[in-house]
């Protein structure tokens, strides 16, 4: 009697292949076999370790999103031994005739002491101290800045300004944002009215370009509203009469904006503001208005 033998089924395991998962390294991204412990396309492996050591593979992966956190964890502190919060709490004491010395220590150091957030942290403390600027004009006629310190009783010299005032006349001045001295207008003897404007960054001590007035003028008025910078009048050689229109610069926007003309053009004598800008000045025959 013959006994019906039943089909043996074929393994669902024979010609399966099985993806070995990725290294948790990262260091490297070759796949391993668990099971076997080999490293598939790798010569050199370290028994018992998901890891390769092949010395030139690279991960492959998107870049950390904040840079400035990992380049934070790896540089060095501002004080050796103080978290960064501690050590600047040391440095906002340092007086501000000392701050260009600071900013000689190390590149860390520059970029506080260059950036924003030390000097507004220094003026919520109430630790801000101001300078009065001074304008000297030699016998040449070449003018140069000086900055005294009421503190310490300290005259500084600034860096020399750019050539294209170092003997203007009728230029006005200004400071905004509490560090930044801005020089506008006037008149070169070489090339008469300007529309320039440059400005001196107590931070850095250097000179910088901003963008130009949108009217040349010189002897004109100004003042300082909400730390925005306000011109009006004054006159523009080569038209002999004086300005009726206005701007103002935003350094925010760090443009300037034409605003409603004078009834008359003026040259100013007296200037003051509040938070309204009041003109007295002569005013001159008109022939037309600019």
């Amino acid at each position: 009697m013959q006994v019906p033998v039943e089909a043996s089924q074929p393994s669902t395991r024979q010609g399966l292949r099985v993806h070995a998962p990725i290294v948790d390294s990262v260091s490297c991204y070759c796949r391993v076999d668990t099971g076997l412990k080999t490293v598939v396309g790798a010569r050199k492996f370290v028994p018992g370790a998901k890891i390769c050591i092949q010395p030139d593979t690279q991960p492959i992966g998107p870049k950390p999103r904040n840079l400035r956190k990992e380049r934070s964890r790896t540089q060095s502190p501002l004080l050796p031994g103080l978290p960064d919060d501690l050590a600047i709490a040391c440095l906002i004491h340092v007086p501000r005739a000392e701050h260009q010395n600071l900013r000689l220590v190390c590149k860390r150091w520059n970029r506080l002491l260059t950036g924003n957030y030390y000097y507004s942290l220094r003026k919520k403390l109430g630790m801000a101290e101001e300078w009065v600027y001074v304008i000297k004009r030699d016998r040449d006629g070449k003018i140069s800045w000086h900055a005294f310190d009421p503190i310490n009783q300290l005259w500084q010299p600034l860096p020399p300004v750019p050539v294209e005032y170092s003997e203007a006349v009728g230029f006005g001045c200004a400071v905004l944002s509490g560090c930044y001295l801005y020089l506008f207008g006037g008149k070169d003897p070489h090339r008469g009215s300007m529309r320039r404007v440059v400005f001196y960054n107590a931070r850095t001590n250097k000179w910088h370009r901003a963008p130009d007035m949108l009217r040349k003028r010189h002897f004109s008025a100004s003042c300082v509203i909400n730390n925005c910078l306000f011109v009006a009048g004054g006159e523009c050689e080569g038209i002999h009469r004086s300005l009726r229109s206005a701007e103002v610069y935003d350094p925010n926007k760090n443009r300037w904006s034409f605003i409603g003309e004078m009834t008359d053009g003026m040259v100013p004598l007296v200037e003051s503001c509040t938070k309204e800008m009041v003109l007295e000045g002569i005013r001159l025959p008109p022939s037309g208005h600019q």
